[in-house]
């Protein structure tokens, strides 16, 4: 193998062509699409060779097989990272990774601005029964204008679960409307969750006092059915929720329950357990849900964004600079080492 070339691997997933564009500019940098639904001996070539894989972060768009596990890292001893293609890495086993040595890196804040703007989308949706009045006047006749009254958000309390690169554009969006903002986020103190625009209060005061509860936090063990029976009762009645996080971090049957008895308004929901949710998905029966397909960050803008973002710290990766969106930043001494027995030279600090 030439040690001067670095290799990169993708599969042929549709991604902004400015990654593909940015890469090619770098004269030691090859970039190999592999196809998913191909040869899996090609593919599996490709990735045994590569240094950097840039893998999807959708766990329902990747086959297990291509997801980064043990599996995968035994048989790729020669990856040194793996990019995923967005903020999340859901598609990553990064405790897997770090004892591989591999470094993981994500594309944080690349389209929080697309999340954000969707996040309040969801909530006018929701709150003015904007998607009722569309399928109502698509299908029916006599009915009134009053029969469609929603509210107002100017004025009401949103409460942020999380308030990181997306949390913190939702509150300034949401202040412009004249909302009152509340956040937890246990991984800022209070002073820094004032800093970016709201007020701290913890979970379960925060869920009794919001109009609104929006979710921006991370899937993980601790947020895992955070959001279930007990939480959506204490909410206020008439509250509206809106998740552009992940699935899995509110209880799907629950909300449903929920909205069902009357005691939640409206629900705008972008992510789902499965996805895309079956079509027999109770809750895509109700007309309180505002549905959408993950679409939250799938602006012309945001994927953008991710794909440049993703582009420029690869390329700094392999020019043996410490990436700034480093997920396991203690795999770094083990990847300096890895990166030596490549390319012949131990990157910086």
């Amino acid at each position: 193998m030439d040690r001067a070339v670095k290799r990169v691997v993708r599969f042929d997933l549709w991604i902004d062509p400015v990654f593909d564009e940015r890469l090619a500019r770098e004269p030691d940098v090859a970039l190999e699409v592999a196809a998913l639904n191909g040869d899996a001996s090609a593919a599996w070539a490709a990735l045994e060779r590569a240094h950097v894989y840039q893998v999807s972060a959708a766990r329902n768009e990747l086959p297990a097989q291509w997801q980064v596990g043990e599996a995968l890292l035994a048989r790729c001893p020669r990856l040194l990272a793996v990019s995923s293609g967005g903020a999340g890495y859901d598609t990553v086993d990064v405790d897997a990774c770090t004892r591989a040595g591999v470094a993981v890196v994500n594309q944080a804040g690349g389209n929080a601005a697309a999340v954000a703007e969707m996040t309040i989308g969801l909530m006018l949706a929701v709150s003015r029964r904007i998607a009722e009045s569309d399928r109502k006047l698509r299908s029916e006749r006599g009915f009134s204008r009053e029969s469609l009254m929603g509210h107002d958000i100017g004025g009401k309390t949103l409460g942020l679960v999380g308030i990181g690169h997306i949390g913190r554009r939702v509150a300034a969006l949401a202040r412009a409307f004249g909302m009152r903002v509340l956040a937890v986020d246990p991984l800022l103190p209070a002073d820094e969750i004032r800093a970016r625009g709201a007020e701290p209060a913890d979970l379960d005061t925060l869920v009794k006092q919001a109009d609104v509860v929006s979710v921006h936090c991370p899937l993980d063990e601790a947020t895992r059915g955070m959001m279930d029976a007990r939480r959506f009762a204490a909410m206020k009645p008439g509250a509206i929720f809106v998740s552009t996080a992940r699935g899995g971090i509110h209880d799907e049957a629950a909300l449903a329950d929920s909205l069902r008895s009357g005691h939640l308004a409206g629900a705008g929901l972008d992510v789902w357990d499965e996805e895309p949710p079956p079509l027999e998905h109770p809750l895509l029966a109700l007309p309180k849900v505002v549905a959408t397909f993950h679409t939250a960050g799938v602006s012309h803008e945001g994927r953008r964004n991710v794909a440049a973002m993703a582009a420029d710290q690869v390329v700094e990766l392999l020019a043996g600079l410490r990436p700034p969106r480093l997920v396991n930043p203690e795999v770094w001494e083990r990847f300096r080492e890895r990166y030596a027995q490549a390319f012949g030279r131990r990157p910086g600090a």
